[in-house]
């Protein structure tokens, strides 16, 4: 994934499953606002997710595929999700949300993921239990 150095995973508590294992974090005004554009499919494929902090809302102007997003409330709470958002759309803004985790598409129906689940982020090593 251009200009963004895998740090983490994701891990869904509630299901019991991870989401992405090779996690980058958007947390600069100029990381946010790019996001995954530019990216191609193959920059971000299955087990990969981008956390962007903070964000209540997110665009797919200039992507090249589609993708899941997840809202999540300070406390790693699915607030709202939107599966496969195309390219060229603006999502919704969910004022509860306090970060969007972007995942390749798919990712939110083979995980079971749904509004309410409890959302694990990990920035160091997949495995550790010391998560926001």
């Amino acid at each position: 994934m251009p200009e963004f150095t895998p740090r983490g995973c994701a891990f869904n508590r509630t299901r019991q499953v991870f989401l992405a294992t090779t996690l980058a974090l958007a947390n600069t005004h100029w990381s946010r606002l790019r996001g995954l554009v530019g990216a191609s499919p193959g920059d971000f494929g299955n087990g990969w997710g981008l956390w962007i902090v903070p964000c209540r809302g997110v665009h797919t102007l200039a992507m090249r595929f589609p993708i899941d997003v997840v809202y999540l409330d300070r406390d790693g709470t699915v607030v709202h999700i939107d599966e496969n958002l195309k390219p060229w759309r603006f999502a919704r803004v969910c004022i509860e949300a306090a970060s969007v985790l972007e995942l390749p598409r798919q990712a939110l129906a083979a995980t079971g993921t749904v509004v309410g689940d409890k959302i694990e982020i990990t920035l160091e090593k997949c495995g550790k239990t010391s998560a926001r």
